[in-house]
């Protein structure tokens, strides 16, 4: 039987997805000092481009699963991803 799948970030859902919808929010959360610290500084070394640009293919591919199954806790949180991820990638470009 089809389950239709909780809103992300809401306070339904298992124990479980609850976590994981925190979590999510949480890593975002700490991968903005990085993309501060690329823009601010001006400074993008000692960050990897090789590393962040499979970061960001890794969240375009999963946004792409997430609407394949209709499923938003994945693909909106991998929107979160994708501008994080891109940012830093533009950054490092821009600021090498």
């Amino acid at each position: 039987m089809y389950q239709v799948p909780i809103a992300p970030f809401s306070a339904g859902g298992t124990r479980l997805e609850r976590i994981l919808n925190l979590l999510s929010l949480f890593t975002m959360a700490m991968t903005v000092p990085q993309v501060v610290a690329v823009w601010t500084q001006q400074n993008a070394g000692g960050v990897s481009l090789i590393s962040w640009s499979a970061y960001l293919l890794a969240a375009v591919v999963w946004f792409f699963h997430g609407l394949q199954k209709r499923d938003p806790a994945i693909y909106l949180a991998c929107i979160g991803w994708i501008i994080l991820d891109a940012a830093i990638v533009i950054g490092v470009v821009v600021h090498r």
